[in-house]
């Protein structure tokens, strides 16, 4: 299929300027989130996860997932407009890859300044792949986290002008390095039920899109019923891992990147299987009930035997 507007000129996508975008949040909202991503979810009272929910005597605020700081990004874009310019269907866009780099420990509550920025645009034929990257600053004007999101929008390609395809980034390649999945046994193995209704848990967060909740709109971007959102997921890992290496903690994690290879059916189960390299935690996540990989990446780790 061809592109929808062989007209666009990519020069001028490429130019855009993104408005900046104040988020802000409250205790509530990093509480419901932690539980939208499965914590405490078999123990009500689990001592390595009760923080993130809520804080007993002698602790001042709930302690913050990393992965929280991927709602800055999410809150910043209109994924039905990503580009104005770039037209696409929003029902066939498929979230690719989540990197994040958090500078600080995310506070409890917040009024949070987003710039956003474009950091790629490649034209792929039949698709389009979109960067945007995000920064957010505390309100004291400290940089807080980063978050590069990677969008593959299925018949929004074709729009090149020249022989060549259209192709800009404006970082180094290798920045996010591609991993490989080892071949001996894991580290560690997470276990994680998902709840029928996760995604609709999820979709608290303002992550409204109807692919995760509308059974029509479902079946036309090409699945048989509401898929589970891919950083949801993505917080499933991330938990797993803070539990398992970090003993809990955090504040240890340092950067996250998460490819998103299947899709996940709310009430599946997650396994993560995790390696410990150094500082980087390598893990894949399958649904145990097919026996897919639906997900694999790093979390790098600030030095293991610091609680920061």
């Amino acid at each position: 299929m061809a592109g929808y507007a062989p007209a666009v000129n990519p020069d001028l996508l490429v130019s855009q300027n993104f408005p900046e975008v104040t988020f802000t949040y409250s205790e509530r909202d990093a509480t419901l989130y932690a539980l939208s991503i499965g914590a405490c979810a078999s123990d009500a009272v689990d001592g390595e996860e009760l923080k993130y929910v809520y804080h007993e005597d002698g602790q001042k605020f709930i302690q913050v997932l990393p992965t929280f700081a991927a709602l800055f990004a999410v809150r910043s874009v209109s994924m039905r407009s990503l580009l104005p310019g770039l037209e696409y269907d929003p029902r066939l866009l498929l979230h690719g890859q989540q990197y994040i780099e958090l500078y600080k420990p995310l506070p409890s509550s917040g009024r949070i300044q987003n710039k956003v920025a474009l950091a790629g645009l490649h034209d792929k034929g039949k698709a389009a792949i979109v960067e945007i990257e995000t920064k957010s600053y505390n309100e004291c004007g400290e940089l807080l986290c980063m978050n590069r999101l990677t969008v593959f929008l299925r018949g929004a390609g074709g729009f090149s002008t020249s022989s060549q395809p259209f192709s800009f980034s404006n970082y180094p390649a290798n920045q996010v390095p591609a991993i490989k999945i080892p071949e001996h046994q894991p580290f560690a193995v997470s276990e994680d039920p998902t709840q029928p209704s996760q995604a609709l848990l999820y979709g608290l967060s303002d992550d409204y899109n109807p692919l995760h909740s509308d059974p029509e709109f479902a079946k036309v971007a090409g699945f048989s019923r509401p898929i589970l959102h891919g950083l949801c997921t993505l917080g499933f890992a991330v938990r797993a891992a803070i539990k398992c290496i970090c003993k809990g903690d955090p504040n240890m994690v340092k950067s996250i990147s998460g490819r998103f290879l299947l899709h996940v059916y709310p009430g599946e189960t997650l396994i993560t299987e995790m390696w410990l390299q150094g500082m980087r935690v390598i893990y894949q996540t399958k649904v145990k009930e097919r026996n897919r990989t639906v997900l694999s990446g790093f979390v790098d780790l600030h030095s293991l035997t610091s609680s920061l």
